[in-house]
């Protein structure tokens, strides 16, 4: 697999610097120094271990190739339409760290997780996978997730929002059915009279406009009131109802 990510950034002089230089365990340990990363497959019959040189990635260019080559060998990104997720595969705990690491210096918060045998970094949030594509210039993907984010955000906020409406319309039905049971009821024990002038005033409203909302009552009455005026109303009226029936 690391001969096909070499290729895959153009580093073809590693590519047979790798096919030359294996090691076997023992002289895997003698040799390791700390400029180097150990990686170990299990795909390939040929490909055990070996030396992958830090050297190579040292400048933005080329980790942004070392992050393309790898992703293009073993990576995939879902479908945005279902679930935002980016994800790079590895055989190493090792290997997993060092591309977490690269793909971090670009100020994104990937991810390593254990999956089976092998190690999976990963990035979940939307934003962040287009920033990913962004570095791997991945451009006409950038813009077709771009296009998929914005439709999805104009979705949910609609879908919010519709919701927002839904649960104040039947805030305001049941609102306005307790309201009219409290007046009916006055109505039919006393008789509207019972209630002095600002009250049968905005009892008579609600009757006539049972769906209204309380700003919208606000507005019939002369003098026009505000909407706490006319709640502070309505509530008094629903007491008045209250205390008749506990007689």
């Amino acid at each position: 697999m690391i001969e096909r990510v070499l290729q895959t950034i153009k580093l073809y002089d590693y590519v047979d610097i790798l096919k030359e230089d294996w090691l076997d365990e023992d002289e895997l340990y003698e040799n390791l120094v700390d400029d180097e990363i150990t990686y170990v497959s299990t795909h390939g019959i040929s490909l055990q271990y070996c030396h992958f040189p830090k050297q190579i990635i040292q400048k933005s260019c080329c980790k942004k190739a070392f992050i393309r080559g790898f992703f293009l060998a073993t990576g995939s990104v879902n479908d945005p339409n279902k679930a935002y997720h980016f994800e790079i595969v590895t055989d190493t705990r090792e290997m997993a760290e060092v591309i977490r690491e690269v793909i971090v210096g670009f100020s994104l918060d990937a991810k390593v997780v254990k999956r089976k045998k092998y190690y999976v970094v990963y990035l979940k949030e939307g934003s962040m996978i287009v920033d990913m594509l962004n570095v791997m210039e991945a451009y006409v993907s950038l813009m077709d997730m771009e296009n998929v984010r914005i439709l999805k955000d104009m979705r949910n906020d609609i879908n919010r929002r519709v919701n927002c409406e839904t649960a104040n319309i039947k805030k305001t039905v049941s609102a306005s059915m307790k309201q009219i049971a409290d007046i009916e009821y006055i109505e039919k024990a006393r008789g509207l009279k019972y209630l002095n002038k600002p009250l049968r005033e905005i009892a008579e409203v609600r009757l006539s406009e049972p769906d209204a909302d309380m700003a919208t009552l606000g507005t019939m009455l002369n003098p026009p009131i505000s909407k706490s005026g006319v709640n502070h109303r309505l509530r008094k009226i629903s007491k008045i109802a209250e205390e008749i029936r506990n007689g």
